[in-house]
């Protein structure tokens, strides 16, 4: 048997099937109302109306539509950063929807991911040290602020013991997370991963830097429609917070527990750009190689694929060297993929990103329908995809990818298929 016709599972060890499924956006408190605000096409868009706001360059930004506080007990609160926060929210959704599984604890392990970790939390106890002294910094302040918090904090809640990971790539992270994940349960060093991404830097160092950058929307009279990914009129991305989480369960185990299938992280492909610390390469070089590596882990061919959820981030660089990407490895077979870029919706919710964007594509694949992409008024002439805009379009069964990209050249595509 060669290579070709050789069994996916055999090549790739167990397979791995999506169990749970946990977010908290800016569209909605849950993976539900987040699918409905996404078919429906609502922005999460706002302005921000806080007093240190008023001088920023950009003062726009996806906030949670649901409070942690409105969740979370407040004792258990005040100990967390607020991307804790996010997390531990998503992650009990998830493993609830999982059945809350009975598994050895040696075998259970955890993947959260963040971008930028605890940043409210280390500015806020700055401002306190300099402003009341050292006696008045929290004993709580380490473990809120360290970028492996959330990981930390769902893994203690679990109680998992085969290991706690937290992947930092940018934009990629929770993607990556997902691909940390397949990797353990694959390997055999647990049954069952809880995997995430979240993020909460809505603060004004994170939004001035990022403005400094030029990498965001400055329509700040017009918030809903600042968010454009692949519109010629796109200036930049808007930030978000949230947080998503995904069970992940060797399929035997699974099965022998007798818990839902919703789906299948088939294949995953990684790479980097090796080009520049922020720009992506303009011919997306980086990203066809993650592209082809995702379709041979899954053992499948662009003719295969139905569905892109694209990382497409609304920057005038980094939505065209994607588009490329894609259209250099599917060839014609990109003129039967839908195409959809959801940051429009909810903003770019970095660290969470890629786990929000999986767990929309696999609702996708499952339902056969695709949400929109909002304000794509008129699509630039280098992306030559099929772009779902206005309204929701149904999608033929099969595979899809998700697609994460972050600063540093990272890159990661998950396959995902259907139950």
């Amino acid at each position: 048997m060669d290579a070709a016709t050789e069994p996916v599972q055999s090549r790739q060890g167990r397979q791995v099937v999506v169990t749970g499924l946990g977010a908290t956006t800016p569209i909605g408190g849950d993976v539900a109302s987040t699918w409905q605000g996404l078919l429906a096409g609502r922005s999460g868009v706002g302005v921000l109306t806080e007093e240190w706001a008023a001088d920023l360059p950009v003062r726009i930004a996806a906030r949670i539509e649901v409070e942690p506080l409105e969740v979370l007990e407040r004792v258990e609160a005040r100990t967390l950063d607020r991307s804790q926060q996010f997390a531990i929210i998503a992650a009990r959704e998830a493993w609830a929807q999982a059945g809350r599984p009975e598994v050895d604890k040696e075998r259970l392990g955890v993947v959260f991911a963040s971008g930028i970790g605890g940043v409210t939390t280390l500015l806020n106890s700055y401002d306190t040290l300099r402003e009341k002294g050292a006696r008045r910094v929290s004993p709580h302040t380490v473990p809120m602020l360290m970028p492996n918090g959330p990981a930390a904090a769902v893994g203690l809640d679990l109680q998992a013991r085969a290991g706690v990971h937290t992947p930092v790539s940018a934009c990629a992270s929770g993607a990556e997370a997902i691909a940390v994940g397949l990797e353990m349960i694959r390997g055999g060093r647990a049954d069952v991963v809880v995997c995430g991404g979240t993020e909460a830097a809505i603060h004004p160092l994170p939004l001035a830097a990022f403005a400094a950058m030029r990498a965001m929307s400055t329509r700040n009279d017009e918030p809903l429609r600042a968010s454009r990914p692949y519109d010629k009129a796109r200036d930049g991305f808007i930030m978000g917070e949230g947080a998503g989480a995904v069970v992940l369960e060797a399929a035997e185990y699974a099965q022998a527990r007798g818990a839902t299938i919703l789906g299948e992280i088939a294949g995953v492909g990684i790479s980097s750009d090796g080009y520049h610390i922020a720009a992506p390469d303009p011919e997306g070089r980086g990203v066809v190689r993650a592209l082809q590596a995702a379709l041979s882990n899954a053992g499948l061919a662009p003719s295969d694929i139905t569905h892109i959820n694209a990382h497409a981030t609304s920057t005038p660089a980094g939505d065209v060297a994607e588009a490329k990407a894609i259209r250099e490895v599917f060839g014609a077979a990109a003129d039967g993929v839908v195409v959809t870029a959801p940051k429009s919706t909810f903003g770019h919710l970095l660290g969470a990103a890629g786990v929000v964007e999986a767990i929309a594509t696999l609702l996708s694949i499952n339902e056969h329908i695709v949400p929109p992409t909002l304000n794509l008024d008129d699509k630039d002439d280098d992306v030559d995809l099929d772009v779902v805009t206005v309204d929701p379009r149904p999608l033929r069964p099969g595979p899809a990818l998700s697609n994460a990209f972050g600063f540093g050249g990272h890159n990661v595509v998950l396959v995902i298929k259907p139950a």
